[in-house]
């Protein structure tokens, strides 16, 4: 509430990263969600859903700079093979879209779906197993059915349709980290 005092908790993000966050408003609700999670689960603590960007100011208080140290990663990560299943179906039938997939941390593989012919993801149909993304709609405009050689945490997986962009972008946390 206005005019009270509150609790600030610190969340260090990647810069380069954060400045991709600022052009996509689906990564920004993520990495809040995910921070709002963190913190609940590391401090055992209920925060209230709501957030607010400041409009005028990057921060309240003091910053400092951080440097986290961790082993060196390639920036390109080679996740194998990705299989598309390529059904022969009719000239009039659903276009496979295409697709672009990477690992944005350790633990979260991130795609994204161009659908150039979609205003909206109404009637858009998305199953996301443990290794396996399959989109789909009533339209009949598109189809995909991707394998992917990770083991993906289907039940935390989050997808949202950017309709400026015309894509469908899939958050999938990983049950483990690839090595």
């Amino acid at each position: 509430m206005e005019g009270q005092g509150c609790t600030a908790y610190d969340v260090a993000v990647n810069s380069d990263f954060y400045r991709r966050m600022q052009n996509s408003d689906f990564l920004r609700e993520l990495v809040i969600t995910i921070a709002r999670e963190g913190l609940e689960d590391k401090y055992s603590l209920q925060l209230n859903p709501e957030w607010r960007i400041l409009k005028n100011r990057p921060f309240l208080g003091s910053i400092c700079q951080q440097n986290i140290r961790s082993k060196q990663r390639p920036r390109i990560q080679e996740l194998g093979n990705l299989y598309t299943a390529d059904t022969p179906r009719p000239e009039e039938g659903p276009e496979k879209p295409h697709l672009n997939i990477w690992l944005e941390a350790p633990d979260l593989l991130l795609a994204e779906i161009n659908l150039p012919k979609l205003d909206g993801a109404q009637g858009l149909s998305l199953e996301v197993g443990e290794n396996h993304l399959v989109m789909g709609g009533s339209q009949q405009l598109y189809h995909l059915d991707a394998y992917i050689p990770l083991r993906i945490n289907a039940d935390e997986s989050r997808a949202a349709f950017h309709r400026k962009r015309r894509q469908l972008m899939v958050a999938m946390p990983l049950l483990s980290a690839p090595s």
